[in-house]
């Protein structure tokens, strides 16, 4: 062996050896991140509660984060800091009341601060249920504050709730009214050859004009236009009444905004405190000194108020309140039902009509004394919605009052099972009616044909091989269709008729998939009374002819899988992913994208073998 043959040999074994242990470590950095990630869901997930303490004196902190839900939306497959779908971080709403309702009669808990930056959007209803709670808790004659360094306009709205309204000098009041607008994509599938087959009653039942139309109807420009002034009168009349502003105050502040600027030298912040829309200019270290003069310096932090977190305080009030076995009450089910309405089981998120009749059903099994269903829904699965009204039906007939609850929206589908309950309440802003059924059904045929691809076969009927994409619609099957949406939307005017003392001839002339809101819906006579969900509640009591009662929440069980995934979604993914979008121009593109592409991505909704759907895709309630 050479000298330079031993070199190398020496080289080549060092250089392996450097590989090798960068190889070790990189595999044990690797195994200590997994079990360090390991050991924090565990924590997050089979921890024990922490000891928690309300200082005393302090404030309510109310900071929701996300988006105001009825229901958490159940987060499925790899968090989105691991390159799975990201979802927003939600609050139930809930929550957030039953804290503020049970901090107004505690002697520890002196005001309450509303910390609005991290709330990202809600419907109007969602927003009205908590400012009614933060109402009740000034009864209490306890202040009310509301710190922010811009607001939005579902922010502003809980925010005008407070006594004083604190803005950032810097920061922005931004209201710009109420609007539905949608994507409508007729010439694009005409361009991609796409045969769009649609059937349905009624001019308002819109549903499906995205992928008929360019543009809006004029039926459904004059409904939509008739439910979104609805919805911003009660939300300038009531921003402006909780102000002490007169009634045009807002509308002036929009139409009069280049003026109010260039009045204060471009400064919103000014211009929102000339109108009267903010009390005091402050930036946030400023608005903290002020609120510790009102109930002190934190104990654990100087630079903060004395607090507790809502949701800190709503796990101090479940630790401290457990029911007494010795004196038991008689209890009221409550179960949610928000998202669109699908056959079988479905996740959170979604009404499956498996397994929300499940939870009806256990609810018969419990032995309660009254059922109060919330509906948060725009519809879906006519087949599926029958199902769930049976099981209300079914109830009912158990001698089990049934209570419905509307949330935002509880139109179509939504109202077809909310016909199934004894009573119904709405709040003045939730969007429901849609009577109405469509049937839709795509085929590709000529799409595959510009590529080169054709169908060919025989069948034994003129019907065989009907309902394909890949071939044509026969004029028999479409008949068979528009029959069946006939047959169904009958069937919704006979329910609904039933179900409200009325005719069907009388139904029909607010259906044909007019849109209300819950206010116009009780001047209809579509639904019994104006109320929150404690007015459901306590309606609900009183049909059972009970005084003194619990509320118990049935909920569908989560898997370990799922329960992983929440509590990811809980701590760390909502942060993370928001983070990147916020940062990444591409995210934000991909993301100004979604509406134009929502159209497309709806198409995978229509999948109902029987093509009939009671569905208000465009009642999304602002």
């Amino acid at each position: 062996m050479t000298d330079s043959t031993r070199s190398r040999g020496f080289i080549r074994r060092f250089f392996g050896a450097i590989g090798g242990a960068i190889t070790w470590l990189r595999r044990v950095v690797t195994n200590l991140i997994f079990l360090l990630l390991l050991l924090f869901i565990g924590a997050a997930i089979f921890g024990g509660e922490e000891r928690i303490t309300v200082p005393q004196g302090g404030a309510l902190k109310v900071a929701p984060s996300g988006f105001l839900v009825d229901e958490l939306s159940q987060p499925g497959g790899l968090p989105g800091f691991f390159g799975g779908p990201s979802a927003p971080q939600e609050t139930r709403v809930k929550d957030l009341v039953d804290a503020i309702d049970h901090a107004a009669g505690d002697s520890r808990i002196s005001a309450l601060v509303l910390e609005l930056d991290s709330l990202a959007g809600a419907s109007l209803s969602k927003l009205e249920e908590v400012g009614e709670a933060v109402q009740r808790f000034k009864a209490s004659d306890k202040p009310v504050y509301a710190i922010g360094d811009n607001f939005t306009q579902g922010q502003y709205f809980l925010a005008s709730h407070a006594d004083k309204v604190y803005m950032n000098p810097m920061g922005s009041l931004l209201i710009t009214g109420f609007g539905s607008y949608r994507s409508y994509v007729k010439s694009a599938l005409d361009k991609l050859k796409i045969n769009f087959h649609v059937f349905r009653v009624g001019d308002y039942k819109d549903a499906i004009e995205p992928y008929i139309r360019d543009d809006m109807s004029p039926a459904s420009r004059e409904n939509k236009a008739r439910w979104l002034n609805r919805l911003w009168n009660e939300y300038t009349e009531q921003v402006t009444g909780l102000r002490n502003l007169p009634p045009s105050a807002v509308d002036n502040y929009i139409a009069d905004l280049p003026e109010n600027l260039r009045a204060e030298g471009g400064s919103w912040a000014k211009a929102a405190l000339a109108n009267q829309f903010v009390d005091k200019l402050l930036t946030r270290r400023a608005a903290v000194a002020e609120l510790q003069e009102v109930v002190g310096e934190a104990k654990e932090d100087k630079s903060q108020y004395r607090g507790i977190h809502a949701q800190d305080y709503l796990r101090h009030m479940k630790m401290t309140n457990l029911p007494d076995p010795r004196q038991p009450k008689d209890k009221i089910a409550l179960i949610s039902a928000a998202g669109a309405i699908v056959d079988g089981d479905a996740p959170a998120g979604q009404i499956g009509s498996a397994s929300l009749g499940k939870l009806i059903a256990k609810a018969r099994d419990k032995n309660v004394k009254a059922l109060v269903l919330r509906i948060d829904s725009p519809g879906g699965s006519a087949f599926a919605s029958e199902a769930i009204r049976q099981e209300l039906l079914a109830t009912r007939e158990a001698g089990i009052p049934v209570v419905i609850s509307m949330g935002s929206v509880a139109a179509s589908g939504g109202y077809w099972i909310a016909a199934g309950g004894d009573r119904i309440w709405a709040s003045p802003s939730t969007i429901t009616g849609s009577i109405g059924v469509f049937g839709a059904f795509p085929t590709f045929e000529d799409s595959l044909e510009h590529l080169g691809i054709y169908n060919d076969g025989v069948g034994t009927t003129a019907l065989a091989g009907t309902m394909r994409l890949d071939r044509p619609l026969p004029e028999a099957a479409a008949d068979i269709l528009q029959q069946g949406v006939n047959h169904t939307y009958a069937q919704f005017l006979q329910l609904v008729a039933e179900a409200r003392n009325s005719t069907p001839e009388e139904i029909h002339k607010i259906a044909q998939g007019q849109v209300w809101t819950g206010r116009a819906a009780l001047e209809l006579g579509l639904v019994d009374d104006l109320g929150n969900l404690k007015d459901a509640i306590a309606d609900a009591a009183q049909l059972a002819e009970i005084d003194k009662y619990d509320v118990m929440e049935i909920q569908r069980e989560l898997s370990p899988s799922e329960k992983l995934m929440r509590a990811l979604a809980e701590n760390v993914d909502a942060q993370v992913s928001a983070s990147i979008e916020r940062n990444l121009p591409l995210g934000a593109w991909f993301s100004s994208l979604q509406p134009a592409l929502q159209p497309f991505a709806e198409l995978k909704s229509f999948k109902d073998p029987r093509a009939l759907y009671l569905r208000c895709m465009g009642c999304v309630a602002p």
